[in-house]
């Protein structure tokens, strides 16, 4: 038997009813600031005390930076330089190495690859890995353990061989950075001093690490402008215009600070 049209729309009511309900309300989320979002609340809380935007002088910036190095463990300060060079072009390359008056704070492995004389010098020098050919088959091997890589003159076109497996790990020595050479026991000293490398990348921004959190503002600022006037001195001829265009530094886990790059190039040209 047919259904009237009544008990149709009868029928029907309910289910129009059940889709006229309003949707239920989701409860509202707190969203987090981005900066906590992105790298966590640690970062977000060094971050809150520095001024991105500001501009500090040496002395604020170096105060600012160990004061934000909040990790447990020695946050390592490191520096970027923009520098106003192409470094496309051969003669606007800029390389060299600086020793720093207060160290790294690191304790490096040192390997030399010497034969004779230079090998048993470089052994009474402290050299953590001495050897020869047979050094440089167990770099073919894969052992890279060790942090710099001193070479006599000699050594150089057996050590070419495995270029391609130190020149990316910034491990090939070289002689503008002191590390070819005949003096092996200077060498071995100044690293063991604290002796750092630093080269332009592409963009012209060099990257230097200069100390740890725990030498205190003073020794940081110290050995910073040591680095500063190095790269200032280094400036190649070629290059036009503003050389030092911006410099910031960092702790390991902390935000970046701006610093006077005036107020540097004037001090670090001072110590020169």
């Amino acid at each position: 038997m047919a259904k009237s049209k009544e008990e149709t729309t009868e029928t029907k009511a309910p289910k129009a009813a059940k889709a006229a309900k309003a949707p239920k309300e989701k409860k509202a989320r707190v969203k987090k600031d981005e900066i906590t979002l992105r790298h966590g609340k640690r970062f977000a809380a060094s971050a809150a005390q520095v001024e991105a935007q500001k501009i500090y002088n040496l002395a604020d910036a170096f105060e600012t930076v160990v004061k934000a190095a909040s990790a447990k463990f020695d946050e390592t300060i490191d520096a970027a330089f923009k520098l106003g060079v192409d470094t496309k072009q051969g003669d606007q390359q800029v390389r060299g190495s600086v020793g720093l008056p207060h160290g790294t704070g690191k304790t490096l492995r040192i390997a030399v690859v010497a034969k004779g004389d230079k090998a048993k010098e470089a052994e009474a020098a402290g050299a953590d890995i001495v050897g020869s050919d047979d050094l440089i088959e167990r770099i073919q091997g894969g052992f890279l353990d060790f942090d710099k890589l001193i070479a006599t003159p000699d050594m150089m076109v057996a050590i070419s061989k495995v270029g391609k497996i130190l020149g990316p790990r910034d491990l090939m020595p070289n002689p503008k950075l002191g590390t070819v050479t005949l003096d092996v026991t200077r060498a071995i000293n100044e690293q063991r001093k604290g002796k750092v490398d630093y080269r332009a990348e592409k963009a012209g921004i060099v990257h230097v690490k200069f100390g740890k959190k725990s030498f205190g503002s003073q020794k940081l600022r110290e050995n910073f402008l040591a680095v500063a006037s190095a790269i200032i001195r280094a400036k190649p001829q070629t290059s036009k215009g503003v050389y030092l265009r911006g410099i910031t530094i960092s702790s390991t886990m902390g935000p970046g600070i701006k610093v006077d790059v005036t107020e540097v190039s004037s001090q670090a040209t001072a110590s020169n």
